[in-house]
């Protein structure tokens, strides 16, 4: 039972924490606007932790490397956690442990990316459906777009339709189980 508050609890902190500034990543790489509520909340949910760590790490042609390594960081010490919650050991050999827990903590990261775009694949459908003009529109868009210009590219418009949000969830999904599962 505490084993298992203890798993709810640090997947929940850690977890909104890993996803902010994995937001936060893919608004600045992508350049989305930062100018409605989701950047908003993302902005004051990270600050605290970026705006440190940017001060010694620099961000190099456009990318915000304090970001992202702060994300793989926080879910290699989550995955910590959890292992050390569970008792379980990953191996006797210090560097060997270090360097297979940044590699399951960078497979994590790419998941959890995954799972972000399905996200806001599924939620750019909804509010385009629901309310085209929503604050956070802009932001869906253009987390979005990159992505659908892949397949719009050889699947044209059916009656007005694009079908490329369709194609790029099934890409997820399919990308989601070549990734190991390492729960």
């Amino acid at each position: 039972m505490l084993v298992q508050v203890g798993d709810l609890l640090i997947l929940n902190a850690f977890g909104l924490i890993v996803y902010a500034l994995l937001l936060r990543f893919y608004m600045q790489l992508l350049r989305a606007p930062f100018r409605n509520p989701v950047g908003t909340f993302v902005t004051a949910l990270t600050n605290w932790i970026v705006l440190p760590v940017r001060r010694v790490i620099p961000g190099l042609l456009g990318i915000d490397l304090a970001t992202i390594l702060l994300a793989w960081v926080l879910e290699a010490l989550m995955v910590t956690l959890l292992m050390w919650l569970h008792s379980t050991s990953l191996s006797s050999a210090p560097g060997i442990a270090a360097g297979l827990l940044f590699g399951i903590a960078a497979i994590k990261i790419v998941e959890a990316s995954l799972y972000l775009l399905f996200g806001a694949v599924v939620l750019h459908v909804l509010m385009s459906w629901l309310n085209s003009h929503s604050p956070i529109g802009p932001l869906l868009d253009a987390l979005t777009r990159p992505f659908y210009r892949i397949f719009q590219r050889f699947i044209p418009p059916v009656g007005n339709v694009d079908l490329s949000p369709i194609f790029v969830l099934v890409g997820i999904q399919l990308l989601l189980l070549l990734i190991p599962k390492l729960s």
